[in-house]
């Protein structure tokens, strides 16, 4: 696992030490993703620049030493990630003639582009990477992100030049980054906790999207760059894709058959991904998901696997005794940390350099403190993100479902919904007037995507940005394939699998595990596995209101049902009562008047009523303020 950087400029405009020297710095801004190695490559005449910074996982010898260069001489690459099946690939090399060096995934990632061409590559790939690949016969940059959108990529203009690195604390450092906020991103932000692909929160710079590769030459007839709004990523993988090919050739076999095949594929994946020349160990909460990873992960082990969860005082949060019995169970080496105000204090100071783009799920606290403590035993943890997507665990689902069947037996019930929208105007505050707006908000939709965006939402952007705002959220690959989906929970699995799981979820985990130099691999998005899903019968997935049927009956072959089947607790924190005790002059400071007024993005008057309400313990309005929050601390650190 590594961290990449780098640039493209008008060439022959700089000397090499011009250009190793910002490319060095923007890759040692990096240095938690690669803490073992570091390097540049540059070439003056084409006007390029490759940082690099390197985690050692496989072949930890100078034999692995990036930026590298093909055996052909032709490609140069700049890569982070883990392609799992490696040694299949290489084998298959070996047959055709190709001689290699070291044992790197990196030199066989660049030997198979040099035999058989990028694209004819990418569907070879089982891994999580983003990498950057220089063709230096063609004079092209071309920038490639995993299926899953697992490991970030962004990119953008830097002055006169294109630019593209891991993380955005990298693109600070090129003297022409221009640190302009883009008002939309925010009101993304404070709609949906995150702010989705392809924008970021500075104007200029984007996400390249999950499946997707970008590529870019100088333009030698005048001199200047493509200008950044006029690149088109293009996909090699499209999620829309394959629920249409799932939907017209979908499996056809028992309920027992697709759990054997899911069985099989799982324990593939979970195999692939112990590969590696340092310790590898797992996150474990006692859920289906991670328990599931861990049973096959001590399957394939002679040894105990190491194990690391966390817990809290806070019995509704405190999923420890859990995991606690499931690894004694499996027979893990566990370790574990109870999880105290202050140890959140200590976290919560750091997030806005852990995540330098601003990220509001408060799963992030627990989240870098497993990773924290995973990294004092192992290079490498496993996890069990992606079972929800996948396989409709989420309560919402059947929450939002409910609501959904309700609503089509309602006759009349827009209008009914514009008669409420008249009244809360003037309805007294004991009636809650911002409680039937929503209700008649819900009332007008007329599809489950209409109503996900509804519910599942914290601000939207009239209510809490200063100045009207272009919300771009219906342009950001929200919406499914028309026809192919006719449940409203398979359409809500396929948004969050398109936008909040890497936008999110995989965001939180890459962030909160890099910054500790510890590689998270999560075996569950292995893309066949992702494919076979999206195959399966509705209800071999969920039935009712009980989600991950299938993934339920594959655990069940290893751990008794009664160790893990229990209400979801999921990762979550005691924000809202910490709000008002020990992190109240925290909030109180970054919600001051002064601290809204540095930048005039937000209603003042509105985060300020939504502070008092909280304190007063009428309402729990923790998600809103969070956004809130996070923003603000983000925007103290960075600007």
């Amino acid at each position: 696992m590594c961290g990449i950087a780098g640039y493209l400029t008008q060439p022959a405009t700089q000397t090499v030490e011009q250009l190793t020297t910002i490319a060095g710095e923007m890759a040692d801004a990096l240095a938690t993703r690669g803490p073992d190695d570091e390097g540049v490559w540059s070439d003056a005449a084409a006007g390029i620049a490759l940082g690099h910074r390197r985690l050692s996982i496989l072949d930890l010898s100078e034999q692995g030493h990036q930026p590298m260069l093909s055996a052909c001489g032709r490609f140069v690459l700049v890569y982070n990630g883990e392609i799992y099946n490696s040694p299949a690939i290489r084998a298959d090399l070996e047959q055709q003639g190709t001689r290699f060096r070291g044992r790197s995934d990196t030199e066989v990632l660049l030997a198979a582009i040099s035999k058989w061409g990028l694209r004819e590559t990418l569907p070879k790939l089982i891994g999580m990477f983003a990498f950057a690949v220089w063709n230096r016969s063609e004079q092209t940059l071309t920038l490639v992100r995993d299926r899953l959108g697992i490991k970030p990529l962004y990119y953008g203009q830097a002055g006169r030049d294109f630019v593209f690195a891991s993380e955005l604390k990298s693109l600070h450092r090129h003297p022409g980054f221009e640190k302009a906020i883009n008002p939309s991103a925010v009101a993304l932000l404070m709609r949906h906790c995150y702010i989705p692909a392809p924008y970021s929160i500075f104007e200029g710079i984007r996400k390249l999207p999950p499946g997707c590769l970008l590529e870019i030459s100088a333009d030698e007839s005048t001199g200047h760059l493509a200008n950044i709004e006029e690149l088109k990523p293009v996909r090699y993988w499209d999620l829309h894709e394959v629920i249409r090919h799932g939907s017209r050739s979908p499996f056809s076999g028992s309920f027992e058959e697709a759990v054997d095949r899911l069985d099989q594929l799982l324990q593939d994946a979970v195999e692939l991904r112990m590969l590696a020349d340092v310790p590898v160990g797992a996150f474990l909460s006692g859920g289906i998901d991670s328990s599931l990873v861990v049973a096959m992960m001590q399957k394939h082990r002679s040894l105990p696997v190491k194990t690391f969860t966390i817990g809290f005082d806070e019995h509704d949060y405190d999923e420890a005794p859990y995991a606690h019995r499931i690894s004694e169970h499996l027979g893990t080496e566990h370790h574990e940390l109870c999880i105290t105000p202050m140890d959140a204090e200590d976290v919560i100071a750091q997030l806005a350099v852990i995540y330098d783009e601003p990220l509001a799920d408060m799963s992030q606290i627990p989240t870098c403190i497993v990773s924290r403590l995973a990294r004092q035993n192992v290079t490498v943890s496993l996890s069990g993100d992606g079972g929800d997507e996948l396989f409709g665990g989420y309560g919402r689902y059947v929450h939002l479902g409910g609501i959904w069947d309700r609503l089509q037996q309602v006759p009349g019930r827009k209008t009914a919904s514009s008669l409420i929208e008249k009244f809360q105007r003037f309805a007294p505050a004991t009636l809650q007037p911002e409680r039937l707006k929503k209700i008649a908000e819900v009332g007008k939709v007329d599809s489950p995507e209409e109503l996900y965006a509804q519910l599942h939402r914290h601000w939207l952007s009239h209510e809490i940005m200063a100045n009207d705002v272009f919300d771009p959220s219906e342009s950001v690959g929200f919406g499914v394939p028309s026809g192919e989906l006719s449940l409203p929970r398979l359409k809500w699995m396929a948004l969050d699998t398109r936008t909040y799981l890497p936008d999110d979820i995989l965001t939180k985990v890459d962030r909160a595990s890099m910054y500790h130099s510890l590689e998270a691999r999560v075996p569950l998005l292995d893309h066949r596995v992702v494919e076979f899903a999206w195959s399966l019968p509705s209800h071999y997935r969920y039935e009712g209101e009980t989600g991950k049927k299938i993934l339920r009956a594959v655990l069940d072959r290893y751990v008794p049902t009664k160790l893990y089947d229990r209400p979801k607790v999921g990762f979550g924190i005691p924000i809202g009562d910490w709000l008002r005790g020990s992190l109240r002059d925290w909030a109180e400071d970054l919600l001051s008047e002064q601290s809204l007024n540095k930048h005039g993005l937000l209603q003042n008057a509105v985060v300020r009523s939504t502070w008092e309400e909280h304190l007063s313990g009428r309402q729990n309005l923790q998600y809103p303020l969070w956004d809130i929050l996070m923003f603000q601390q983000w925007y103290r650190e960075w600007m």
